[in-house]
């Protein structure tokens, strides 16, 4: 502001120092080049909120091993509020059966339908009670940046192992604001991008993942473009887990991927873990395949939330808007059953189709 002096200032905030228009007019044409003052873009300086506390604390490493991640579903009492004993049983379920890390509040976990509130606590609740036995993912992604850094800040602070990131949806952005987006948050801890497209409007091109895998947090990519998109992260050192239960078979044996994040593996993890881990099995895959598109007949979770109904693993609750599937595909569903083994799927009651009047439709909770 040297070159100012003896100008006149206008009464505006004293730390910006903006001169008057006239004089500002005066200064410019004065000055052989203009430089704008620093206002409101300030540079991302702010400090994470992390613990000194090292025990729980997860090296990237650690979370490209996995193999087998299930997207956990979010089982609800009557009011629609968690219930929390019936989506116990269940972390404990997988945990018993190899499955080796959840998504919490992921799409099958509807986090969209939850308050942040009620995200963070479940993430918390799970890493309190099972973050010794299986790595805990929480999806802390938003399409706002400003959410995305605070929910991430806030399930590290909690204790979870790694984060689920998706793109900014709907609203959508450039591929550098895409790119800064994730900066935002990569730096808090270990990092997994979920690119769906198909829910999403948006594509996270491959340069976009190649810049942002020179960051030491990015973990992999959650990828459901196909396994040629699998293929050329895997040839260029992206670790990538499939988001296709229909294709994660080839994926991880003919595409390299390390794994798969399934919603299959809500019903029958020790298969899944078995088609992850035992080698090339066609014969296993080709047997699940009908089960995968019975899950996908309509937009996940609304195919999980049947079938764990219909299992008794949780109760018939669904949060709107989604709502179970019709009776004809519930009777399908227990020949499903029937033809795989009852004995592959969690759970011990006898599956039932289950009638329209057993469900509970809730609006507001």
């Amino acid at each position: 502001m040297a070159a100012l002096k003896g100008y006149g200032l206008c009464s505006m905030d004293s730390a910006l120092q903006f001169p008057c228009p006239k004089l500002f007019n005066s200064y410019k044409r004065r000055s052989s080049k203009w430089v704008s003052p620093k206002a409101a873009v300030v540079p991302n300086f702010h400090l994470p909120m992390r613990s000194l506390e090292v025990k729980n604390r997860t090296n990237t490493d650690d979370i490209k091993a996995l193999r087998v991640i299930t997207a956990i579903k979010t089982p609800y009492l009557p009011d629609g509020r968690f219930d929390l004993e019936a989506y116990d049983d269940l972390v404990n379920i997988q945990i018993q059966n190899g499955a080796e890390g959840v998504i919490v509040g992921g799409t099958t976990g509807e986090g969209q339908l939850m308050s942040w509130d009620e995200h963070i606590m479940l993430i918390g609740h799970t890493v309190n009670c099972f973050g010794g036995s299986i790595k805990v993912i929480g999806n802390t992604g938003s399409n706002s940046t400003r959410e995305a850094i605070h929910a991430t800040e806030q399930g590290f602070a909690v204790g979870m192992h790694a984060a689920l990131h998706i793109n900014p949806y709907y609203g959508k952005t450039s591929i550098e604001g895409l790119i800064a987006h994730f900066q935002s948050v990569l730096h808090m801890g270990p990092t997994i991008i979920y690119n769906v497209p198909g829910r999403t409007g948006q594509d996270i091109p491959p340069r976009a993942i190649f810049k942002l895998s020179q960051n030491p947090n990015l973990a992999g990519v959650k990828e459901c473009v196909g396994n040629k998109r699998v293929e050329e992260y895997t040839e260029n050192g992206v670790v990538v887990w499939s988001g296709n239960d229909d294709e994660c078979h080839d994926s991880r044996w003919d595409y390299g991927a390390t794994g798969v994040i399934s919603v299959t593996s809500n019903l029958v993890p020790g298969l899944m873990r078995k088609l992850m881990f035992e080698g090339r099995n066609s014969s296993l895959n080709s047997k699940l395949l009908p089960l995968m598109a019975w899950l996908f007949h309509e937009p996940n979770p609304i195919g999980i939330n049947t079938a764990l109904a219909q299992l008794g693993v949780s109760r018939p609750v669904f949060r709107l808007p989604y709502v179970p599937l019709p009776l004809s595909k519930r009777l399908e569903f227990v020949k499903l059953v029937k033809e795989i083994g009852r004995e592959h799927f969690v759970g011990e009651k006898d599956v039932q189709a289950l009638d329209d009047d057993d469900f509970i439709l809730i609006g507001r909770y």
